[in-house]
This record gives C-alpha cells, structure tokens and sequence, in this order.
C-alpha cells in the first residue's frame, strides 16, 4: 500500500468500492480511511459467554446464544406487519420477534443454519422472547474471535447495502494491517510518561479491538486526553499570539482618584475575593498588553464595585472608561449605583442608551470627545460608530453572552491603541467549560458575598399550598418587607403568557386588596416610561408587591425585598431561576426564593427545583446545568458548533480536561513557539490537522 494510505479515499480499502465509498461519504461524512478509523464504536458488548435456551431467566441482560432459526412467520394486525420466528438450540426453543417487516429483513434471516444471536432477552406473560436480535451465521463469526465486540453506529439504509457490523469489523481491520507503521506518535515521551498514556497506535487498536476492559479503558484515556490536549493548545497558541499583537496602554499609576475612593468612600470591606481579583486586574492593566479578562461573580457577590475601582484606575493614567450593558433596565441601574458611590468625588458619570434625547447625545458626544466625560455608562448605543472618546482605556463588557462577537470588536476602533477589556457575567460557567471554550481568556472567580448577607432559603410549593403561601407574604410584609411575583414569559406564547400575568394579577388583587396594600407589575408589552414608572414606586417602597414576568432577570437592586415567588418554576432553567432568586437577598435580613409548580414534574424538572432548593452556590448549579442541558445550550448557538468532540464528554471526563489544561499549560511555559526538538511531533500534528480548524473564542 502506498505511503498515503491513511488520507487516501476509502474506496481503495479492499472489500468497499466505490458504490459502498460514496454511501459512507454521504451518511456518515466518511471519506479517508483515517476518517474510518476515527469512526469509533459507541458500545462493546461482551460475547466471551455463550447461553443456553434452557439457562434464560426473565430478566432484559444482553445475551448471546447459539442454534437455528428454523421457522419465521409474517402477520398483520391494525395494518402493522410483525414477523415471529422460532429459535432452537439442544436445550429448547426461543420465540423471535421483529417489528415494522420489510423485504430486505426477511431475506436477510438465515433459515436452518448454524447462527449466533444477540440482544435483550424480554418476559411477557411469562413467556421469553428476544425482539430484533444481531444474526451472525457461524462462518462469519469465525472471522475473528472478539470477547468485546465492537458496535458502530449505523443505519437500516446501510445495512441494505451490505455496510453491518462484519463490513465496519472487516474495513477497519483491513486498514489497522495496511497503515500499521503510518499512525505516528503526535505527544512527546515525556507527556506519555507523566501522564500514562500509552501509544498511540496501541489506542486505535484497542479502541476498534480491545482484548480486555483495561486495555479498552486505556485507549479511551488516550484519545480523549489527545483529543482535549490539541483543542486546549489551540487556544493558548491563540493567547499567546493575540499578547504579542495586541498592545494595550500600560497604567502605571495607582493614583488621586483610586486612593481616596479606596480610604474614604468605600461602603463596605472588600471580601478577600473581591481583593483578589482586583489585584489579579491591576497586574494585568500595568503591562503594556491589552488586557482581556473575564470576571465571574455570582449574584450579589460585588462585581461592580471591582469594575468601579478598575474604572477609577484608567482615569488616574489619564484614560476614559466605559460599561456596557445589554438593557436599559441594567444600564441605568450601574449608572445609579456608580453616581452613588462617586457622588462626592470629582468625576464626571453620563448615560448614553436608546433613549437619550437627541440634543443628549450631542452633549454628550462633544463631551466624550473633549474628555470632559470619564465614564461613559450605555447600552449598544454606546458601540455606534458616532460615539468617540478622546482616550478610552477601558471597556466593561457586562452579562458579555447578550452581545455578538461583531458587536463586542466595535470597541476595539474605539481608541488607536485598543482598550483594555473586563467582560462580566453573573452566569457562572461551568469549570470544564471554562477551561476548554475559555481558555484563551484570563479568567478571575468572585466566589465570595459580602459580610452580612444571609444564605436565601429556598423552598418547593405547589398550587395546593397556595393559601399558606399567601399568609407567608402577608407576614413578610407585616414586617415592612417586599415580595416579587414573576411569572414566565416564553417568546412562541407570548399572549397565553400575558393571560397568565392578568390572571395571577387578579388573584394577587382579591388576596392582597387596597388600601392594605400596593401592587406594581410589569410586562413587555408596556411602555418603556410605564415600566420605569411602576419600578420606581417599588425601588421607592410605595408597592409592597411587584408582579412581573423575566424583565426583572437582571437590573433591579431593592435591598428591602426579601421574598421572591417564582410562578410555574418548571418552565425555566437553572440559569434563569438562579438569577431570579438573586433579586433578593440583598440587604440584612432573611430572604426566602418560593418555587411554585404543578404536582407533577418531568425529571429534569424535579431535578432543577432539587437543586434551586439544595444550594445557592452558582457554580454548583452551572455544574448541574451543564449536566441537564449539555455544553451546546450553555455555550449558545454561536459555540455551539465548535463541539464536534469524538470522544471526549464535557460532562463525564472533567477529570481528562484538568490534565490536559494542566499539561497544556505547563507545555506552552516552557515552550511557547513549540521549538524545542522534543515537541516537534505536537508541532508537526498540530499544524497538519488543526491550525486551520480550530474557532477560536474571542472575546473583543
């Protein structure tokens, strides 16, 4: 075979052909013959056991069995066609089942031959049958004595046409002895030694025909940690780069403006946490590389307060800094919140959103440009190519997963030399995915709250508790407290949704009359002026209760409400309720998250509100969610292309992703261009395959 066999078109392999090649190449995106054999099985099945008809007890194991069909039998009821058979062996007789007949099945079953059967042995009415059995006549199975049998994936329109079980055993097997000395090793000796990998011809051959369960769970070692420690490398080669590239204006100073905000205007101790990652930025922001660092913080745990002090940094070097959101909801309330804190200080704050005034923008325009303005707080009205700084620094990006990647660089014509970026999300994201689809960012974790808030107790409560929750609210409030009511609002229904918002408003009304008490709500489909008029009285303790459906997610910030109720808490996901319950919680006093559903809940469902109820650690529940929903939802449709993995599983082998970071971490430290003679087979694979396929995750 010629020395190009690996990448050569599948056809040649012998036994397929080119009918057979353009099948595969159509259904299954196989084209090479390495493509076929990175075709991994999805399953083994242990046939080291042969059982006797007379040995079969009730229960559905997987068995293996040895005779002959020597009858089959077609029937039809309600227009569906069923085909029996009848299995012998020494020790008696096994009735066999096939459901939805074609002409293909029934000539494809051996009759009165020497056969091996496979499948799940069921018990109806005391009665053993075995339903869509694997046939092998004998003469096949000789072909090659496998205790674990590998099974490929495939299709009934494959199998018409000859591609089974035997032909992926037999193809793969054909080219494993034709390229025997081309797969060549692509990790040097030392990462094989250090983290007990075996070869890398040994794992393709194990992982198509493993001769035991060790040596099968060693080649799944292997390939999933070279699978991780090639897309991981990937985007530190990425890192490495975008550094070089990318100056970013070094400041030098810790000046006027960050001292005595620090001394004499900070409102509460900074959590060791919160010191931390202020460090972690100020180190970043004195080199002359453009920082691009990704800030997670729980709900309430003061990631503004950092992106506040980070801001102040800039203006002390000269520079201007800005804050986007992506609502107006949250861009006046960071705007609020920093006037505040800065109210005594000399610092110019401004708010650009959709609805600024135009004679507002002018002003506001002419004032960025003359550097009047030091911070600029906005919504995606800040990123029109219209509005230019004199000097900006830096940019804080916040909740980033609401902007696009097109939307996000508009910040980098900003200034000549691009700003520094801090993106924030109170979304914690997942560890395995943080080191994986985040790799090429600096990441810095707040995983601490202030002093002196209280852990929110969160309960369950269905429709049939909905009195004794009501007298719960009415107590609440007796003490001078607050209450949210949010209902879901879901995009396909939205009407149905706003019946269930009027119907839940008039509920609250009876229970809940005037003059006793006052109730806001808020909902889509009102005015923008309405909405922030109905929120102000809450903000300002003129209603007791706000009815609302998701538009109070994120943006509002009323220490004094201390219950949330959260209405057909089924309907939405981890991420989402935990955000909910982070509108509470935010000042001194108790607060409490109530989950009200229906009595009956699929699992995923039960298992969200077990988790809601269990913990209040964000990190733990994106765990959760990631388990739930998988790394394509979490990421968003725009990532979620990039998880092509063929072995690797984001959820389950979290152990392989941290030693594979780690390595990749260690390697790229000591050897950042991969120059070094013991890393020319990670260079030679890494450009050959990946360079040109690896998406890479950008942030600005």
């Amino acid at each position: 075979m010629s020395a190009l066999y690996l990448q050569s078109s599948i056809e040649y392999v012998k036994g397929i052909g080119t009918e057979k090649a353009n099948l595969l190449k159509k259904q299954l995106n196989i084209h090479s013959c390495e493509d076929l054999l990175n075709y991994f099985p999805f399953k083994y099945v242990d046939k080291s056991k042969i059982y006797k008809v007379n040995q079969l007890g009730s229960s559905s194991a997987e068995i293996q069995l040895r005779g002959k069909i020597i009858s089959l039998k077609e029937t039809t009821f309600n227009k569906k066609s069923r085909l029996t058979g009848i299995f012998e062996d020494s020790t008696g007789k096994l009735e066999l089942i096939w459901f939805n007949v074609t002409n293909w099945l029934v000539k494809s079953i051996p009759l009165h031959e020497e056969v091996l059967l496979f499948g799940k042995v069921n018990s109806f009415n005391g009665k053993l049958t075995l339903a869509h059995p694997e046939i092998e006549k004998m003469n096949d199975a000789k072909l090659a004595p496998i205790v674990l049998e590998p099974i490929y994936s495939n299709s009934e329109k494959l199998q018409k046409r000859g591609i089974n079980q035997r032909f992926f055993k037999k193809s793969i097997r054909e080219i494993l002895v034709a390229i025997d000395d081309q797969i060549e090793e692509n990790l040097s000796q030392e990462i094989l030694v250090n983290y007990k990998l075996i070869s890398r011809k040994k794992a393709y051959q194990q992982i198509h025909f493993p001769n035991s369960y060790v040596e099968l769970q060693q080649a799944e070692y292997r390939l999933k940690f070279e699978e991780m420690f090639f897309f991981q490398i990937g985007f530190g080669l990425q890192k490495i780069h975008r550094q070089r590239i990318n100056l970013g204006n070094p400041f030098s100073n810790v000046g006027h403006h960050f001292n005595e905000f620090y001394n004499f205007h900070l409102p509460f101790q900074l959590t060791n946490a919160q010191k931390k990652v202020i460090k972690e930025i100020r180190k970043d922001l004195s080199r002359n590389i453009q920082m691009n660092r990704l800030l997670q913080g729980d709900v309430g745990s003061g990631k503004t307060m950092v992106a506040l002090l980070s801001m102040l940094l800039a203006i002390d070097n000269g520079f201007q800094a800005c804050m986007i959101a992506p609502t107006e909801i949250l861009a006046v309330q960071h705007y609020k919140s920093i006037c505040k804190l800065v109210d005594e200080m000399n610092i110019s704050v401004h708010l650009l959103t959709g609805s600024t005034s135009t004679s507002g923008r002018k002003l506001i325009h002419q004032e960025l440009l003359s550097g009047k303005i030091n911070i600029l707080v906005g919504t995606h009205a800040l990123l029109e190519e219209k509005v230019q700084f004199k000097n900006l620094g830096l940019a804080i990006i916040d909740e980033q997963h609401r902007f696009g990647v097109e939307q996000r660089s508009r910040l980098w014509g900003k200034n000549s030399i691009p700003p520094h970026i801090l993106v924030m999300t109170a979304t914690p994201i997942p560890r395995t995915l943080a080191m994986s689809y985040y790799s090429d960012l600096d990441v810095s974790i707040i995983d601490e709250l202030p002093s002196g808030r209280k852990e929110i107790k969160t309960y369950h409560r269905t429709d049939s508790n909905r009195l004794s929750v009501f007298g719960f609210l009415k107590n609440e409030i007796k003490k001078g407290r607050q209450v949210y009511i949010v209902y879901p609002l879901i995009e396909e229904s939205e009407s149905l949704d706003y019946k269930d918002l009027m119907d839940g408003y008039e509920s609250i009304v009876r229970d809940f009359p005037m003059p006793d008490y006052q109730i806001s709500i808020v909902h889509g489909k009102m005015k923008a002026a309405d909405k922030e008029y109905e929120m102000q009285r809450f903000v300002n303790n003129q209603t007791q209760i706000m009815i609302a459906t998701t538009v109070i997610e994120v943006g509002v910030n009323v220490p004094n409400a201390s219950v949330m109720v959260i209405e057909s808490a089924e309907k939405f996901g981890l991420s989402q309720l935990h955000q909910l319950r982070g509108r509470v919680g935010r000042g001194a006093e108790q607060s409490y998250c109530i989950l009200m559903t229906k009595s009956e809940l699929s699992n995923d469902a039960q298992k969200r509100i077990k988790t809601m109820c269990e913990t209040n650690d964000g990190f733990r529940i994106s765990e959760v969610d990631l388990e739930l929903r998988g790394p394509g939802n979490i990421l968003g449709t725009q990532q979620s292309g990039t998880i092509d993995f063929k072995k690797t599983d984001l959820i389950h082998d979290k152990v392989i992703v941290s030693l594979s970071k780690s390595c990749v971490d260690h390697l790229l430290q000591d050897d950042p261009d991969l120059t070094k003679e013991k890393n020319q087979a990670i260079r030679k694979f890494f450009l050959k395959y990946h360079k040109n396929k690896i998406k890479w995750s950008k942030i600005s």
